[in-house]
């Protein structure tokens, strides 16, 4: 009973503080978030002008943080940074205390960089919701503090490659959330923690004293018992001392021979190095037109993965931009780590490789190398719907009948997932960046089906910071309640684009709002509609050219979706019917090649019928 009750207590207290979160400025952005990075930027020594060059703070609009170099926000449209990835940048100095700004910040990765010193004593205060840290292969000194054990939300701590001395806290141990644990290559001595979940991947090699566990137990100090043990004591104690010197000497040798090959060859990332000796693997192609490929062809397709060659980061990991000799380009994306077997993934992907419809972007194929899970696209020439509908000069130039073409084939892809598929594929990740567009401008439908391979979530606090279903404006209202993934969720979520199609307004960012309204587009849609001003929301770039009624039903179309009663929104069909009997007149769809859903009810039915037939 008390076991219960303490168990519900737990519940309860993760889900208040999962409701602080939302509460304590995570939709909205704040100017912390850009002292923070102004702050980081001035406190440490950028060498290769990485951070130079593109953390400009001579800028009013907001999110124009989240297009600097290795900063991720919760949206791009707010100045509130979610990651810092400043890997294999060159950068020099100590670890930037100004951190303590970014008070959202649930990622940190500064690894293969030069920063020396210590880690700071009270780590967890300036990094309270940090889920991975990652300070490996650089020269930080001195001990693991223990105030690290307060970051209660890590999941991932990789301190490799560094200088660490002393005894690793044994607090870490009472981290409940740790997954991955990796202290390799330092100079640490003494008890390893015990880590009360067994399954945690935990890496000590090349340190000199360590022990506990499996490093074999860990001897008592005692009195020597004669004159001869001390004698021989000395001397093996004289005789280690010396090849512990030598062995450090050896390794600063070694570690400034990498610093000088990472000078000579700035370019690639720390992870694509790593994969020396597995370049001969093949990359398992589903097409056949498809030029047999390995995985050196990819490394160097991307100039091995090179910072340069990024073309989008999402919730599911990197996409590269990637050339053949032969000129042939297409795209590849470097999966986040996932806890899923090479089994289970190579299962997973001759499902994906197998779904095949004519707006899903197509996978080509896919290869494992080591923990790397990497798959291989057709290249999008046109990129992604919403870099055409929120371009940085602010202006659109996409036309109507574009925008309704291009709504079309989105819906048609995504009602072929929900009810063409065996078993349904739920996106969960619906927004205008996962929405691709081809050389004609045909939309194509990306990561469909990744959401399963992403790591098992621990807690729902735990999904909530690290974002796993979707960006703010599109996720859907009861999500937030629930927790649970549904179809319904995905068409409020594409409703949303929808808005964006007709309105040219961000998911979370009206410009034409008031300023006191602190709403997403969807909620300011609802406001419009109860004060009857609903026709004031489209796209004034599109209105009086003759196809303002198709404009009107458009927009019914998409308030429906993004009702707040999911019961009440069409299913994904009914969506693409809608739409379809919009634009019958452009003749955009050929075949048919979604089977009618059993849940479509014969009213409705009539309804799409006499729609489509324009009566």
């Amino acid at each position: 009973m008390v076991l219960v009750l303490s168990s519900w207590i737990f519940s309860v207290h993760v889900f208040v503080s999962f409701l602080l979160l939302i509460s304590c400025g995570i939709i909205y952005g704040t100017e912390t978030d850009i002292l923070c990075l102004k702050n980081i930027k001035n406190s440490i020594q950028d060498p290769n002008n990485y951070l130079t060059s593109s953390w400009n703070f001579n800028n009013n609009t907001e999110g124009y943080i989240c297009r600097f170099n290795g900063v991720e926000c919760w949206h791009p449209d707010e100045n509130k940074v979610l990651n810092l990835k400043l890997s294999n940048m060159g950068l020099k100095g100590q670890f930037p205390r100004g951190i303590i700004n970014c008070s959202s910040l649930t990622g940190l990765d500064l690894s293969v960089n030069d920063l020396s010193g210590s880690i700071p004593d009270d780590i967890s205060s300036l990094l309270k919701f940090v889920t991975t840290l990652d300070l490996s292969s650089n020269a930080f000194s001195g001990k693991i503090p223990d105030n690290l054990a307060n970051c209660t939300y890590l999941n991932s701590i990789k301190l490799n490659q560094n200088q660490l001395t002393g005894q690793i806290p044994l607090l870490l141990g009472t981290l409940t959330r740790i997954k991955t644990f990796d202290v390799s290559d330092n100079l640490l001595t003494g008890q390893i923690p015990n880590f009360t979940d067994g399954t945690v991947s935990v890496n000590y090699a090349n340190n000199p004293g360590l022990c506990g566990g499996s490093l074999g137990v860990c001897k008592p100090n005692g009195s020597s018992k004669s004159n001869t043990a001390v004698i021989a004591g000395a001397a093996v104690g004289a005789v280690t001392l010396a090849a512990l010197g030598l062995g450090v000497v050896m390794f600063f040798f070694v570690r400034r021979g990498a610093y000088r090959k990472k000078e000579e060859d700035p370019e690639g990332n720390k992870w694509a190095r790593s994969l020396k000796g597995t370049k001969a693997i093949k990359v398992s192609l589903f097409e056949k037109s498809v030029s047999k490929m390995k995985l050196s062809d990819l490394m160097k397709a991307t100039n091995n993965f090179s910072n340069s060659n990024i073309i989008g980061t999402g919730r599911t990991g990197t996409v590269y931009k990637a050339t053949l000799e032969d000129g042939t380009a297409f795209m590849v994306k470097r999966l986040q780590e996932s806890q899923h077997s090479e089994k289970e993934f190579m299962s997973e992907m001759e499902t994906l490789g197998s779904v095949k419809h004519r707006n899903l972007v197509p996978l080509l194929g896919f290869c494992v190398a080591k923990k790397e899970r990497l798959l291989v696209f057709k290249n999008m020439p046109n990129g992604m719907l919403n870099d055409h509908l929120h371009p940085a000069d602010g202006v659109c130039t996409l036309d109507w009948p574009s925008r309704l073409k291009i709504a079309i084939g989105a819906a048609k892809g995504f009602a072929w997932l929900h009810h063409s598929c065996n078993p349904r594929i739920i996106h969960r990740n619906i927004s205008s960046k996962c929405i691709l567009l081809d050389e004609d401008f045909e939309p194509k439908i990306s990561d469909f089906g990744l959401a399963r391979l992403m790591n098992p979530l621990d807690t729902h606090l735990s999904t909530f910071v690290n974002g796993e279903f979707g960006e703010f404006g599109y996720v859907a209202p009861e999500y937030t309640k629930t927790l649970v993934a549904t179809p319904k969720g995905d068409v409020f979520s594409f409703g949303t684009v929808l808005l964006e199609l007709v309105t040219g307004e961000r998911p979370a960012n009206v410009s034409r709002a008031p300023e006191t309204f602190k709403g997403n587009l969807a909620e300011w849609i609802a406001e419009l509609t109860s004060n009857s001003e609903l026709h004031n929301a489209i796209d004034e770039s599109l209105v009086n050219k003759g196809d303002d009624n198709e404009l009107f039903q458009f927009l019914k179309v998409a308030c429906n979706c993004v009702t707040p009663n999911p019961k009440e929104r069409p299913t994904m069909f009914e969506v693409y019917q809608f739409l379809r009997a919009i634009g019958s007149k452009y003749n955009f769809t050929t075949e048919d090649e979604i089977l009618v859903p059993e849940d479509i009810s014969a009213n409705n039915m009539d309804e799409l019928i006499v729609a489509s037939e324009g009566k």
